[in-house]
């Protein structure tokens, strides 16, 4: 079997293929001029797309020794994320498939995440616990087979990933917010300042609108702007509310654990790259006895090697897609496939 997987959800074109199981080629193109704006500007995210979908499939055939012929199946991502992302990758995609007179599997951005572990040499074992933690989502979720998925909380407002974005803007660090923020962190006293963790009345969701607001409000209080901010404190702002996400999305994954049988604890998502978040995660399993996945770093953000995984799985379900698929920019738990 010969899949291959497109990835356009957001700013990232991604295109990749497994012949037989293995990974033979993972492409990814950055659009890092979207930091001259502070943020993904999504008209010129999808031009940046059609620019470089082509050659990105060229070249990961190239990689793999395959003509587009020998190709079996055509996946790729079809939501939640930017409409005009998604439609330049789902409809090459789709005319793809209809040429070559292959099945077509739309992957949903997140079902890819959640099974990111699996393309691991150590694979994750179910049933898991996976914590999805990313720009636009927030999830936490009981994974029993790969068409089995029940979720267990999520977030009421802002997702960690956007909180690191918008208080990385606060303190002027400049986007994407979540390295800048880790970045700064590291040079920071994290007890510096007690920043507020979210007590829900539903025990397995997430908020974190209202520390955004306790950084702007602390900001606001002992600094006239982001300039007069100094270094020093600017690290301990930054290492103060990472670690009061961190605290967040560990407490609820405690809570899950103690309450659900799983075998594996998985963390997935962009967010997931965050080195204090890892490590958190890993002395989690090993106080729990659970094995512990986190993917590669080339695996956490959006990449099209999760799509053909996932899309694979989907295809020896016996599930397909209909060439009349039209991209989802949102999500809801219906978006799941059990």
């Amino acid at each position: 079997m010969n899949v291959l997987g497109i990835e356009t959800s957001c700013d990232e074109t991604s295109v990749a293929v497994i012949c037989n199981e293995k990974l033979t080629a993972n492409l990814i193109s950055s659009q890092n001029f979207h930091s001259n704006y502070g943020g993904v500007v999504p008209e010129l995210s999808s031009r940046a797309h059609i620019q470089i979908i082509t050659p990105l499939v060229k070249e990961a055939l190239s990689k793999s020794n395959l003509k587009l012929e020998e190709l079996d199946l055509i996946c790729a991502t079809a939501g939640p994320g930017l409409i005009g992302a998604l439609l330049v990758g789902l409809t090459f995609a789709k005319g793809l498939a209809f040429t070559l007179k292959k099945p077509f599997v739309g992957v949903n951005h997140i079902e890819g995440h959640i099974y990111s572990g699996f393309l691991m040499k150590e694979k994750p074992e179910f049933p898991i616990l996976v914590l999805v933690v990313s720009g636009g989502h927030t999830l936490l979720l009981r994974v029993n087979s790969f068409t089995a998925i029940k979720k267990i909380g999520s977030t009421v407002d802002d997702a960690a990933g956007e909180a690191f974005d918008k208080v990385a803007k606060m303190l002027g660090l400049g986007y994407p917010g979540g390295p800048k923020i880790q970045q700064a962190a590291s040079m920071g006293n994290p007890d510096k300042i007690k920043f507020p963790v979210a007590e829900l009345k539903e025990k397995y969701n997430f908020s974190f609108s209202g520390l955004k607001t306790a950084v702007l409000r602390y900001i606001q209080k002992n600094y006239a702007d982001a300039v007069e901010i100094s270094l020093s404190d600017k690290n301990d702002i930054a290492a103060s509310f990472q670690k009061a996400v961190i605290s967040a999305l560990v407490r609820n994954t405690k809570k899950a654990l103690e309450e659900f049988e799983v075998n594996s604890l998985s963390l997935v998502g962009g967010v997931a790259a965050n080195e204090s978040l890892r490590t958190s995660f890993i002395n989690l399993g090993e106080r729990y006895n659970k094995k512990v996945s986190i993917p590669r770093m080339e695996f956490c953000g959006d990449n099209a090697a999760m799509i053909a995984f996932r899309g694979e799985k989907l295809f020896e379900a016996g599930i397909t897609s209909p060439l009349s698929l039209s991209p989802y920019p949102g999500l809801s738990v219906a978006d799941f496939s059990g």
